[in-house]
């Protein structure tokens, strides 16, 4: 049995897979925005109960958002800023009493879909998250390359291709630089955008729904916002020619994206034809936990 764990800013989700891959529990709990012993303590707390409930021999996976650095085991990289520095795989080690693998929750995200999900059967596949942050994972051969820094795939911290007159210096990003992918396509960079053009706040569902009633505001904000990730995903295309893009996360949902996107990156990816197809996960936010149980 695999148990795996997705380490969210704003949830904690468990569950079990068979080796068939079928959910036998699942289970979500709030995440202790800011505590970094309640957040071990909740993810620790979850695996025992699980180990308890199904009586049975369990790995367990754990994903984050951010990674552990190879050079001094401390989590690096986490937009959930309270991980950043702790030893957080030794400490649920300890807690939990037996070895457990920890990746990217982008890696996780890409890992689940390209075993069992919406890139099942290709070789090589980018996993796209753009929700509270916009992170990515690369899946070879239903393998996860890490890198030897553990941040491949992390795309969202690349500056916006191609920027327009109104987009650079760009955003400040949480990682100390400005015009970040990530401050464009992320759910509160798409709310930003529409702040900026409005002095409204609203959060990015509002934005689309805004959108789909032809507010106009919503509709430009929306177009950029299709013509940034068409740019952004395009500099990924020239870089690793994926078989496959799927999108997560909570701006996943806007369905009008997998018509738009790809027409409009077509002028930016250097070949003669592009046929990548951009598709929406097939678990859904159950795809992070999915992946980090599929880490063994």
């Amino acid at each position: 049995m695999r148990i795996g764990l997705d380490v969210g800013g704003t949830k904690i989700e468990a569950l079990a897979l068979d080796e068939q891959g079928h959910v036998r529990l699942r289970r979500r709990v709030s995440t202790p925005r800011g505590d970094y012993d309640a957040t071990i303590r909740t993810i620790a707390d979850l695996a025992g109960n699980f180990m308890h409930e199904l009586r049975e021999p369990c790995t367990i996976g754990v994903g984050i958002p951010g990674a552990i650095s190879p050079a001094s085991g401390l989590v690096k990289n986490a937009n959930s800023v309270w991980l950043n520095g702790k030893p957080l795989q030794q400490d649920l080690e300890r807690l939990i009493g037996q070895p457990l693998r920890v990746s990217n929750d982008a890696n996780c995200f890409a890992l689940s879909e390209a075993t069992d999900g919406a890139g099942a059967g290709a070789s090589l596949v980018f996993g796209v998250i753009v929700g509270t942050g916009t992170g990515g994972g690369i899946v070879a051969h239903r393998r996860v390359i890490d890198g030897p820094h553990r941040i491949a795939g992390e795309w969202g911290h690349n500056p916006l291709p191609w920027p327009e007159q109104d987009e650079w210096p760009g955003p400040a990003c949480y990682c100390g630089r400005t015009g970040c992918i990530e401050t464009f396509l992320s759910g509160p960079g798409l709310a930003g955008s529409y702040q900026l053009r409005t002095a409204k706040l609203v959060d990015a569902e509002e934005v689309v729904r805004r959108a789909e009633q032809n507010e106009p505001a919503a509709v430009e904000v929306m177009a950029s916002y299709e013509h940034r990730m068409a740019r952004a995903l395009a500099s990924l295309i020239n870089l690793l020619d994926p078989d496959v893009i799927v999108l997560g996360g909570g701006l996943s949902n806007v369905d009008r994206l997998y018509a738009n996107v790809p027409r409009l990156w077509t002028p930016f990816v250097f070949s003669d034809r592009v046929e990548t197809p951009l598709v929406k996960a097939a678990h859904g936010d159950a795809s992070g936990a999915r992946g980090a149980a599929w880490l063994w």
